[in-house]
């Protein structure tokens, strides 16, 4: 093993020593909205910014390569002088189907909802929204078969943990599709909470394209190994449809999540802290989206959601957009 660390250091290490770097995109991209919300007869509105991104991508070499995306509107915490930087990773590819990334990056979990950028989701699920950090300092080794499929494994700290804990996730991913209209993003996710205990995350993250629909089907399975219960009692399942008309996209999106009251432990602390248990969480919304120029530079929204448990609906007016600074 300490023979082949130091082979693939000295690899990387001649890379680098190689290495010319190459800029090939910065821009930025934001989005703000006109929120309005109705509370038992209660009319409330406000304007806020949402997002404002920094992006820089390029590469040292054709083998090694680079991402940054920093949160430009997102307080730095002193605990965590990265917690407004979502990307800054290096990825080393040595062979055509081998790479390696090191840096902060996404942690890997399954499902179109995890996996979508923050920027273009309106609303979450508890699943999501409970997580602590959603970008870690992590390494991941990617294995791809075939074009289009890609296995990886990753180290890094854990999702529902605060970031300078000792407590990890270790997570096995597959990103990849069974047919041009069937593509996933599935994983299985051994996952550290800030009380040590452990938990299986088994994540089905599906796409399917039908003409112009695209519809996507995530289903998540939690559970501790102590459960009474391992499959079908500590669920989450979301469905998204978009149909697709000329500049126009229709949208909605719904989710249901339960826990069932008896997954707890001796002392009838539950083992799942994202939705405890004996707690259920419905939510849902719709929407529409137009792109004016066309494209993805100028997009704008309109979108309704609520969930069953504050009783608030919401709508949004918004404009996402985005600004190409430099492109080689």
């Amino acid at each position: 093993m300490r023979r082949f660390l130091i082979l693939v250091t000295g690899l990387l290490a001649c890379t680098l020593l190689k290495a010319q770097v190459h800029v090939d995109q910065v821009y930025i991209d934001t989005r703000a909205t006109f929120h309005q919300d109705l509370t038992n007869g209660e009319y409330n509105t406000h304007f806020q910014g949402d997002y404002l991104n920094f992006h820089v991508i390029g590469q040292f070499s054709d083998r090694l390569s680079f991402r940054i995306r920093q949160r430009l509107n997102k307080k730095i915490d002193d605990q965590n002088p990265f917690n407004a930087t979502d990307f800054l990773w290096l990825k080393w590819q040595p062979t055509s189907r081998w790479s390696f990334t090191f840096g902060k990056q996404p942690i890997l979990v399954g499902t179109y909802e995890v996996d979508s950028a923050p920027i273009d989701v309106y609303y979450y699920g508890t699943f999501v929204n409970n997580w602590v950090q959603y970008y870690a300092f992590g390494v991941t080794a990617t294995f791809s078969p075939a074009p289009g499929q890609d296995i990886s494994l990753q180290f890094c700290p854990s999702p529902i943990s605060p970031a300078k804990q000792n407590a990890y996730s270790y997570n096995l991913y597959w990103n990849g599709s069974f047919a041009p209209w069937w593509h996933t993003t599935w994983s299985y996710n051994y996952v550290q909470d800030e009380t040590r205990k452990m938990m299986n995350w088994i994540a089905l993250g599906n796409r399917f394209f039908l003409g112009p629909l695209a519809l996507d089907v995530d289903f998540i399975n939690r559970a501790s190994f102590k459960q009474k219960q391992f499959f079908f009692s500590d669920w989450s399942l979301i469905g998204k449809a978009i149909v697709t008309l000329g500049k126009w996209n229709l949208c909605t999106k719904v989710g249901y999540e339960k826990n069932d009251a008896q997954n707890v432990d001796e002392d009838g602390q539950s083992f799942d802290l994202i939705l405890p248990a004996g707690n259920d969480y419905l939510y849902y919304g719709a929407g529409v989206e137009f792109f004016p120029l066309g494209n993805e530079n100028l997009r704008l929204h309109a979108v309704w959601f609520r969930d069953n448990h504050d009783n608030i609906n919401n709508f949004d007016l918004g404009v996402t957009w985005k600004f190409m600074i430099y492109k080689r």
